[in-house]
């Protein structure tokens, strides 16, 4: 399913720049259990949220979905 794809690459992400979720929510200005929703693919974020995510982590949206 795409949110749990969504979801791995983040956590892929966040723990490749060595952030917990508790940082990379206040750095992305969402709620940490949101982000840890998202990361186990039972939340569908909206464009939105996935943007303030992907800024969080210093990735753009087609560096994010390349490889996916």
């Amino acid at each position: 399913m795409i949110t749990e794809k969504v979801g791995s690459r983040i956590k892929e992400l966040r723990r490749a720049l060595g952030l917990s979720q508790e940082k990379l929510a206040l750095k992305a200005e969402v709620d940490r259990t949101y982000l840890a929703g998202v990361e186990q693919g039972k939340r569908n974020p909206s464009i939105k949220s996935l943007e303030k995510i992907l800024k969080a982590l210093e990735v753009s949206f087609g560096e994010f979905f390349k490889d996916m």
